[in-house]
């Protein structure tokens, strides 16, 4: 039988705590693997409520915003179907006034970043921020379409602050500060800033406002007439989706 053992108990012991213990960290492991599976359904379901909830105010936003900066139109968010809500992409569909769907690609720069500024306001409006700063996002777009976006940018002055980064004179012209770099002499930088409401005290700038007043009364003029053209045919632009042969296109308004 060959020799005895003599630890073969103490060994037996130390075997049954080894096999013990792993016991116990597999249940821990198992069971926090079952947490942690419940954890993230719970999470995934509020998610889920979540991001619908603020995709249709969103897409409520984006209809209503588009067609004010477009003068008309139609335009749509569009959740891919078939797809996990999490994971599924957006289609933006657009067909601005007097034009067929068109591809990406195709449209004008200016179409592009009113596309882009009435995505951008609709997600504001849905979550405003208290701060905001935008980057020449007015650089593509015409005269009226310059209105246009100030007389939107000005609906939100209540929500938060803006800084506009531009080169545009009819944007700087609705602003209330303006903050900029000067050269009095070459070599030398110098920085300024204007408060309107100030300058105004020591400058004459009668003919000056009155030819902002007049391009601001004529924009809310236009403005005016597109919201209560939206409040006629709001009911029916709602209810009606935006129906698109093809590729789905994001479009903007004309340069």
């Amino acid at each position: 039988m060959g020799p005895v053992n003599m630890f073969a108990l103490e060994e037996q012991r130390q075997l049954e705590e080894r096999a013990t213990f792993l016991k116990t960290q597999f249940d821990d492991l198992t069971s926090a693997r079952a947490s942690l599976k419940d954890v993230i359904a719970r999470i995934n379901r509020r998610s889920r409520k979540q991001f619908q909830e603020t995709f249709e105010a969103v897409r409520m936003h984006f209809q209503e915003i588009f067609r004010k900066l477009f003068g008309g139109g139609k335009a749509d968010l569009v959740l891919e179907e078939n797809e996990d809500i999490l994971e599924a992409g957006i289609d933006i569909l657009a067909r601005p006034p007097g034009k067929e769907p068109r591809s990406i690609m195709q449209l004008s720069g200016g179409e592009k970043a009113l596309t882009t500024i009435a995505l951008l306001f609709s997600v504001f409006r849905s979550r405003p921020a208290p701060f905001c700063l935008l980057d020449e996002v007015d650089a593509p777009l015409d005269e009226a379409n310059v209105d246009r976006f100030n007389l939107i940018l000005r609906e939100f002055m209540d929500l938060s602050q803006f800084l506009v980064i531009t080169h545009n004179k009819r944007t700087m012209g609705y602003a209330d500060t303006l903050y900029g770099v000067t050269m009095p002499e070459p070599g030398v930088s110098k920085r300024i800033a204007i408060k309107y409401a100030e300058i105004e005290k020591h400058l004459p700038m009668e003919q000056m406002e009155a030819e902002s007043a007049a391009n601001r009364e004529a924009a809310q003029k236009e403005l005016g007439a597109v919201r209560a053209s939206d409040a006629e045919a709001a009911p029916e632009a709602e209810a009606e989706p935006v129906e698109v042969e093809g590729e789905p296109v994001a479009a903007g308004g004309s340069d």
